[in-house]
């Protein structure tokens, strides 16, 4: 009878640290992240970790970098067109990363694909007629917005899609009783629920109105 041969692991790479890394926020936040459960998801010793990453704020920067590679980066597209395609491909990645919203623009030491990224954002602006400062601008509300989008739809307590008939119509039966102190919020509450009204659906009409409010500035800027 043979002895067991050992299961052969792959080599550890840095790339696979930050890719396990960010697997492991998915699952448990980045608060709780820890070299020591990073060892243990890659089924090494923590001290292995060290000889691709010298601390945890280096894995966090290799994170968002990563983060940055699933976002759509504009090109040579109208820069309306290019930063719309942006802002759902951002909004996609960060709920698909709740941890990151926190992270992405906070890092003093960013990745190469985190600069790419912004020098295409800017650049994509610059050729649709921004000025120097008014890319700033644009770049500053156009984040600010879907920063601020995700944050308020991770936050509510049904799904943004749309609650369940059985969630609305218990938040209807408490707003009817309500209705002559709270009129208008119980009007709302009504058109919701007569209507189909999924929040999600609001992120693409406060696009519009950022990128109409962008264009119209964009000559003054």
């Amino acid at each position: 009878m043979t002895a067991k041969q050992p299961r052969h692991r792959p080599p550890l790479t840095r790339d696979a640290v930050f890719r396990s890394a960010v697997a492991l926020a998915d699952d448990i936040g980045v608060a709780a992240l820890s070299m020591r459960k990073l060892a243990e998801r890659l089924g090494v010793e923590a001290m292995s970790l060290y000889h691709h990453v010298p601390n945890k704020e280096a894995i966090l920067d290799g994170m968002v970098d990563l983060v940055f590679t699933e976002v759509h980066v504009p090109a040579d597209a109208e820069w309306r067109d290019a930063m719309r395609q942006r802002a759902r491909s951002l909004r996609e990645a960060l709920l698909r990363h709740r941890w990151a919203i926190g992270l992405l623009d906070s890092r003093t030491n960013p990745g190469l694909e985190t600069l790419r990224h912004h020098d295409a954002v800017i650049g994509c602006l610059r050729r649709g007629g921004f000025t120097i400062g008014g890319a700033a601008h644009a770049f500053s509300v156009l984040d600010g917005y879907i920063y601020g989008f995700v944050v308020q739809e991770s936050s509510m307590p049904f799904d943004s899609a749309g609650a369940s008939p059985e969630a609305m119509e218990e938040l209807t039966a408490g707003m009817r009783e309500l209705a002559t102190e709270l009129p208008h919020l119980a009007q709302m509450v009504e058109h919701a629920r007569g209507s189909g009204y999924a929040y999600a659906d609001e992120f693409e009409v406060g696009l519009d109105v950022v990128l109409d409010g962008l264009e119209r500035r964009r000559p003054t800027w």
